[in-house]
């Protein structure tokens, strides 16, 4: 019971952290891309540890780039971005 109330808040803690990203404008760093968009992380997040940016329908972009999005949405673990014209 005590592990789930800590991991329940961490979650709270997580979620309140990445909803502050919303309107901020990130360099993200693509590591693939599939048919329906780009999924990268930014400077601050770790491969395999931390969450993933999401570029939802950007399939021109290429592993290695190195992009300017805007977070537009966040979960617990993930952000949801738009690149930046």
């Amino acid at each position: 019971e005590r592990l789930a109330r800590f991991m329940a808040r961490q979650a709270e803690i997580s979620a309140a952290r990445l909803q502050a990203k919303i309107g901020q404008t990130l360099d993200v760093l693509i590591d693939e891309v599939d048919e329906e968009g780009a999924i990268g992380r930014s400077k601050a997040d770790a491969p395999e540890i931390d969450g993933m940016v999401y570029l939802n329908g950007e399939t021109q972009l290429q592993p290695g780039q190195i992009v300017r999005a805007v977070v537009e949405h966040a979960d617990e673990h993930d952000l949801w971005a738009a690149l930046v014209e």
